[in-house]
């Protein structure tokens, strides 16, 4: 009876999700575009990101079918189905979510144009974002309770093996965990190749564009803006929208892997343990539904009658973005608080005793994690933000030269991991005490459980920074621009938020399904001597590998972005373009950002996948153990660091530019500004290639390693 209360609220709040997507939608393209030329570049942006991600799919679903026949020849007949149905679910949402942001663009120039106002304007962009931010958890959950309702639920028993009958295994896991694995599979190709495009495109146009010819902001005169206006979405949005769908489907799989295990004798228990991750993702979803479309209608535009019955049109005033943003955030946390506790009351009952304090231990690790998600958020808006010290000194060493900036960018990026480490191992061992290893997975879900909330503000970003850019390249008034920008700015810390949260509910699952993985081969006669020497190499080698990852990462940018720095220079160079008469030819330099991300995506995308399929395979289980051990706790600094000190140098550069808007004259604030671009050039890198691909290069390791564990115990050479 439970089960079903559960499975029909579930699907009803989907069902409101989807419905909601479309009504936002509609909303959305109601609005006007704006002027012929804001529509003109629009239309460029939206049509670059399309067939950019067109040419990308093209690679990926040959991938993806090749490791769907692998999965069934080998581990379970149907697990090649879940994988090709995860894939399919999470390019929808991509594209959904995509669309919404290359439409909510111009809108929100165009209200920052008309209305003038900060509060309208940040509705367009936040409406924009929603529909990426509804699509993630709405697909994710729908396409989760899918495969676990055709699975047959919660059956710890259950046997099946592959298509050529090598192995046994349980069906229900191994379907969910490769269905995991296509939105792992999506979400890496994504990311490595929309963040090599973006930034390519992004550094070349600030070194050539800003310190070399001292162009403005997104100046339409160099050619590779214009491939950075369809980066931003084909990365900021797309990228992170198959990012964070990846981490919400990896959490509940990680909360089903573990109960699977640790309940597998207990039936009644094992169904309890089942429904409360079910009941807490939908739960986070409604919570994110209404937290979000609260602020959207506080902020839509009001009629005021007067006195004679004449009609005026008035705008809420808001003086912070982020303020309101908090408001969405803080208003689905609550809520999850509190379905949490009902449903952890109706699941496992009042006189439960499988836990250490009942009910109350499962509802308490999530409430663990919704407060990890929230206090990582804060302290990542501290380093990142213009409102705080860090960003404020980091801008003050841009006076004094380009070393001083990427010096202090390194020494706020290094100091801003210890904090979200300590939050997030803190809870960790916390939840591990009140609720055993299901607690930490628990945890992980509850830090992702409003990711609705949470995308669809990361998706505001991107958005808010087209908007700013088609301002600038359509000339219109610099008064529309300062509203962006302060949009931007906001959206630049959100940004980074959303990759602390990233890589926080990373580490969590990821711990998660390293357990699963260990439960799933080890016996009590395993002693730490037999595995130690495989274990601490395989730490040692995880580590490497996490550093060789960004080393290709980085390279491959920097390559792609001297060429399209050279090519964006040869453009300038065609008379009349510098002095405005001349367009540059946008389309070739759009066309080599794409080549070259093409070029360079399938390398690192395919690593996460073939590294633990090569060393499982070659010394075993326990050497894959320290892989996964090793990678993530590498990844997590790293990432953090990546992300924190990145986020720091573009808002360093972007508050130096809000100055010199009114003063663009001063001498010391032009010096200051090129130093900012340098700090600015390096940081792109760390935050929007590497620091967010690493929580999916782990969280894929630990997926693959789970599905063919057994595997590793049956064949190994070594």
């Amino acid at each position: 009876m439970i089960s079903t209360i559960v499975y029909v609220a579930s699907l009803v709040i989907i069902l409101a999700a989807f419905f909601l997507i479309r009504r936002n939608f509609v909303d959305l393209r109601n609005h006007d575009e704006g002027s012929a030329e804001m529509k003109e570049l629009a239309g460029i942006i939206r049509e670059g990101a399309s067939t950019f991600m067109g040419r990308e799919y093209r690679v990926i679903i040959p991938t993806v079918i090749l490791f769907a026949v692998l999965y069934s020849l080998f581990t379970e007949r149907f697990a090649g189905l879940a994988l090709l149905f995860g894939s399919a679910l999470n390019m929808t949402a991509v594209e959904i979510g995509m669309r919404a942001g290359t439409y909510g663009n111009v809108r929100t120039t165009n209200a920052a144009r008309t209305t003038k106002a900060l509060s309208r304007t940040m509705r367009i962009a936040l409406l924009g974002g929603s529909i990426s931010g509804f699509a993630v958890p709405a697909f994710g959950l729908f396409g989760f309770l899918v495969i676990w309702l055709l699975s047959g639920g919660a059956n710890a028993h259950a046997v099946g093996s592959g298509l050529l009958g090598l192995n046994s295994c349980n069906p229900v896991t191994m379907r969910l965990g490769c269905f995991s694995l296509g939105f792992s599979l999506v979400g890496m190709f994504n990311r490595v190749a929309g963040g090599n495009y973006t930034k390519a495109a992004d550094i070349s146009a600030d070194i050539v564009g800003k310190n070399v010819h001292n162009m403005p902001e997104d100046d339409s005169r160099m050619p590779n803006t214009i491939a950075d206006f369809i980066g931003d979405c084909v990365n900021d949005i797309a990228g992170n929208i198959s990012d964070l769908g990846e981490s919400f489907v990896a959490t509940p799989v990680a909360c089903i892997l573990i109960a699977m295990q640790l309940f597998k004798d207990d039936p009644v228990m094992l169904t309890a343990a089942c429904l409360f991750p079910i009941m807490l993702s939908a739960g986070g979803l409604l919570s994110s539904l209404i937290g979000v479309s609260s602020v959207i209608l506080a902020n839509r535009k009001r009629v005021k009658i007067g006195p004679n019955g004449e009609k005026s049109i008035v705008s809420r005033e808001i003086a912070d973005p982020s303020v309101e943003l908090d408001l969405a955030t803080y208003l689905s946390a609550i809520m999850v608080f509190i379905i949490g506790l009902v449903g952890a009351y109706v699941v496992f009952g009042k006189g439960n005793d499988a836990f250490k304090y009942g009910f109350l231990s499962p509802w308490a690790a999530s409430v663990l994690g919704v407060i990890s998600s929230v206090v990582v958020g804060k302290l990542t808006e501290y380093y990142t933000s213009m409102k705080y010290a860090p960003v404020q000194k980091l801008e003050t060493m841009a006076y004094e030269g380009d070393s001083f900036v990427v010096t202090e960018g390194d020494a706020i990026g290094y100091r801003s991991t210890l904090w979200p480490v300590l939050v997030i191992g803190i809870s960790m061992i916390l939840a591990y005490r009140i609720c055993g290893t299901y607690g930490i997975a628990i945890a992980g879900l509850g830090m992702l459980s409003f990711v609705g909330t949470t995308v669809s503000i990361d998706a505001f970003g991107p958005i808010a920074d087209n908007a700013g850019g088609i301002a600038e390249s359509c000339h219109l008034d610099p008064e529309i621009r300062k509203i962006t920008d302060q949009l931007d700015a906001v959206g630049n810390t959100t940004a980074a938020i959303g990759k602390g949260n990233a890589i926080g509910s990373a580490t969590f699952a990821t711990v998660s399904l390293i357990m699963s993985y260990i439960g799933s081969y080890a016996t009590e006669d395993i002693g730490l001597l037999s595995v130690i020497v495989y274990l601490v190499v395989g730490i040692i080698v995880g580590g490497a590998l996490v550093m060789y990852f960004s080393a290709l990462l980085t390279d491959n940018t920097i390559v792609a972005a001297k060429q399209l720095a050279d090519a964006g220079e040869e453009q300038l160079r065609i008379p009349g373009v510098l002095e405005g008469t001349v367009k540059p030819d946008c389309t070739s330099i759009i066309e080599l950002a794409a080549n070259n991300a093409l070029k360079h995506m399938l390398v690192p995308s395919v690593m996460a996948l073939v590294t633990p399929i090569l060393f499982g395979f070659t010394f075993g289980p326990n050497f894959v153990l320290g892989i996964l051990i090793g990678s993530t706790a590498v990844a997590v600094g790293l990432a953090l660091y990546n992300g924190n000190s990145g986020g720091a140098f573009d808002n360093a550069k972007k508050s130096i530019e809000i100055k010199r808007a009114t003063n663009p004259d001063d001498a010391d604030l032009i010096r200051a500004h090129k130093a900012s671009v340098t700090g600015d050039t390096v940081g792109d890198t760390r935050k929007d290639v590497v620091g967010v691909a690493l929580d999916i290069f782990i969280k894929t390791m630990s997926t693959v390693s789970n599905t063919l564990a057994q595997l590793f115990v049956a064949f190994h050479l070594f």
